[in-house]
């Protein structure tokens, strides 16, 4: 019941990387200080270092870059990162249990599956559990208490890996304010839904320091057979500290430390619904999953350095620790069954679906597992950036060099069950680690160059990354609980890979702006895999429109994959053994990205905005060539074959209206139909995710100088849908849930 957050230092307008949040930091704490003596050096240090710098500085990026400010965030107050994602285009999602706890998460086709196909960062540091040896983001950093949320796909990626295919997504956590304040935020809801949100802080002339606590439960909207609570609670923790020279100091220097924590209890499932009981009841919870719940606890620590040696050169350094321990408490087989086959075929298995809804059942006839696991991510990194011009030529380099290791460890057992007039009784306790004992680990060197060259209407950004990566899985089998060693089998691989990348931009006019790029995509295979790499060659080209007032881009992409990796979870639903992966050759991956923003109002004698949003994106995916594979999803493949769980089209919509003391927003987002196993042609309805378009509305009024109340409504037309047929079964969206809030800065 516990699980601690993960954090590093944070940058309220700039930059991607270490180097560019520990600037935006100084540079915080400089202006706050002494806003008199800010010196220009300092202010050119920042702007060279600009990797999204907010909302124009994402027009100006040699690749896709969209940045959402916390402005945007507080207009619907979300807390599930899958509704502050949905107007990204080219960004993939699915939705699993309504609260985005552990979210789905791909960008341009590199498939969903949680999110680990995708680099996750908070404040530029690795958040996944076990980046390396276990991506899976079973842990998510706290979405409600974001300052903001930066989203990077192509050929500028490269610095953030290991995976370079689709993109990166960081987080970037509250920053210390430049004097003493902070803000309370209550609100309640639908289902028993709270959340507390409360941040303070100050900052001196060497001595700054935060402290933030974002409290969030609900009792859930699923209904459990006979009863029972279907929600969660979570707690996050999160303080910073900082010291730093005098700003007028020959070296100026900063030191960061940051400590974060989070718990959580969910009462959540992987047990979803027949076909025929989602028509029926669609948030029902089966009495077979009343056992099911998810306890977490993690805890980060961070220690950032951040030194100007000269007005043109700067070094970032940064220590961080991450420590995640879990064990998910779930119905995993029915009768010697796996729930996810049942549920795909129940006419085949009416004896076992007796028993889920309730029925009585002999001893030993339910399989709860015991899903626990310990993770650690550790390492130092180092980005040292400098800036010179040669001519009317300017350069902006960035190095960077990594040392990572993160291991995972599962020591797992299950318990049996039998169904008893509704309740599942315990008639025989399983042993720790006779299911699942092994030890899974990863060391990796990496190293980037990146340099940003501007001349004449052009800038340029070749890079080049390199990863080194050593891998070793430790499986003491099933009888050795105290690890002896007595059946033990190691399996050690290496990677070691050259990732380049170029991007280029050409400004055509005041507005208009040309943007090319190619990159290798790259993902490492995990731990005991025999599979090769990733990998894949991308390309995207598009056009950026900015007159002030409308701003608007479209880029096409084409990933062209040599090999395709699959990796077997619990969460794919796929009847094979965890962590296996499966090599699918040559895949093509292409699409469109479009968005537009517009005030209606911009123009007119209006006291308020009317902000309109547009984004659209189309993705085709198909594999190339043919197989067969025991992976769920894949199964036999033919050539052209569409890829799983990614819709063709996702078209976004929103527009609002903004005072000086009130403002509304409606944000609306279609998805259209996927498939949920390999194929082409017509979807058979079992492998179908219907197509659905959620309304959500948002609004606040400031009653007062420093205080607002706010009032928040998700599926705003209470629309009943599907949002996948894994990991076992259907599985509903949220319904219609309102919020009331209130804010009070001080």
């Amino acid at each position: 019941m516990h699980n601690k957050q993960s954090c590093y230092t944070r940058n309220t307008s700039r930059g991607f990387t270490p180097l560019a949040a520990a600037v935006a930091v100084a540079m915080a704490s400089m202006q706050s200080a002494y806003a008199a003596d800010s010196s220009s050096a300092s202010t050119r240090t920042l702007d060279r270092v600009t990797v999204v710098g907010g909302q124009q500085g994402a027009q100006e990026v040699a690749g896709s870059a969209h940045f959402i400010s916390e402005e945007e965030l507080e207009k619907h107050e979300y807390s599930d990162i899958n509704r502050i994602l949905r107007e990204v285009p080219g960004v993939n999602l699915q939705e699993e249990e309504g609260y985005g706890l552990r979210p789905n998460i791909g960008m341009r086709g590199t498939g969903v599956d949680r999110s680990a196909r995708i680099t996750l960062m908070e404040d530029g540091v690795l958040a996944a559990p076990a980046p390396y040896s276990a991506p899976a983001a079973y842990y998510f950093p706290s979405a409600g208490r974001m300052e903001s949320v930066e989203v990077r796909k192509g050929s500028s990626s490269i610095k953030y890996g290991p995976n370079t295919t689709g993109g990166a997504l960081n987080l970037i956590s509250r920053s210390i304010p430049n004097e003493f304040g902070g803000q309370v935020d209550v609100s309640q809801g639908s289902d028993t839904t709270r959340r507390t949100h409360a941040h303070m802080g100050d900052s001196g002339e060497q001595f700054s320091w935060m402290a933030e606590t974002f409290q969030y439960s609900s009792d859930g909207f699923k209904n459990l057979d006979n009863g029972g609570n279907t929600g969660f609670d979570t707690e996050d923790y999160l303080t910073k500290f900082r010291i730093n020279t005098d700003a007028e100091a020959d070296t100026y220097q900063e030191l960061e430390l940051k400590l974060g924590a989070y718990d959580e209890v969910s009462n959540e499932t992987y047990l979803g619904l027949t076909q025929d009981d989602f028509d029926a009841t669609p948030f029902r919870r089966y009495a077979a999953s009343q056992r099911d719940q998810m306890n977490a606890e993690q805890e980060q620590y961070s220690l950032r350095h951040f030194a100007e040696l000269s007005p043109k050169m700067d070094v970032t350094t940064t220590f961080y620790r991450q420590d995640f321990a879990r064990n998910w408490y779930k119905l995993g087989k029915v009768n010697g069954n796996g729930i996810s086959g049942i549920l795909d075929d129940p006419n085949s298995h009416s004896a076992e679906m007796a028993v889920i809804r309730g029925g009585d059942s002999a001893d030993d006839y339910l399989e709860v597992k015991a899903n626990n696991r310990e993770y650690y991510s550790q390492g130092i990194q180092s980005v040292l950036g400098m800036s010179f011009d040669q001519g009317d030529t300017r350069h902006d380099i960035e190095y960077g060099l990594r040392y990572h290791e993160d291991e995972v460890d599962r020591f797992q057992h299950v318990d049996q069950y039998k169904m008893d007039n509704g309740t599942m009784v315990l008639t025989t306790a399983g042993a720790p680690g006779s299911e699942s004992n092994r030890v899974s680990g990863a060391e990796a060197w990496a190293a980037f160059v990146q340099d940003t060259i501007q001349f004449d209407k052009w800038t340029l950004q070749p890079g080049l990354r390199y990863e080194s990566i050593d891998t070793k899985r430790m499986d003491y089998g099933t009888s050795d609980p105290n690890r002896t060693g007595s059946n033990l089998t190691v399996t050690e691989h290496s990677v070691d890979i050259w990732i380049p990348g170029l991007g280029a931009t050409y400004q055509y006019n005041d507005r208009i702006s040309l943007l090319a790029g190619v990159h290798r995509g790259f993902t490492p295979p995990s731990p005991g895999s025999d599979a090769d790499p990733e990998k894949s060659v991308n390309f995207e080209a598009g056009l950026r429109y900015d007159d002030g007032v409308m701003r608007g881009e479209a880029i096409a992409f084409h990933n062209d994959y040599s090999n395709l990796l699959g990796t077997c979870t619990a969460s794919s639903g796929s009847g094979c053994s965890i962590g296996d992966e499966f090599q699918a050759g040559e895949v093509t991956v292409q699409g469109l990205e479009a968005s537009l923003s517009w005030d209606l109002a911009a123009n007119s004698d209006k006291s308020y905005a009317l902000p309109l949003r547009l984004g659209y994106t189309y993705t085709d995916a198909t594999f190339d060539n043919g197989f067969s594979s025991s992976f769920g999803e894949w199964g036999t493949v033919e050539p052209g074959d569409e890829m799983p769980y990614l819709p063709q089209h996702q078209l976004t919509a929103g527009i609002g209206v903004e005072h000086s003391n009130w403002r509304v927003d409606l944000a609306a987002k279609y998805m259209g139909e996927m498939r949920t196993v390999a194929g082409q042609g017509g979807i058979p309805a079992d492998e179908k995710v219907d197509s659905h378009m959620v309304v959500d509305l948002g609004g606040d009024y400031r009653f007062a100088e420093n205080s607002k109340v706010y009032l928040t409504v998700e599926n705003l037309l209470d629309e009943t849908y599907a949002v996948a047929r894994r990991p076992a079964g259907v599985r509903p969206g949220k319904p219609q849930t309102f919020m009331l809030g209130l804010k009070h800065d001080f």
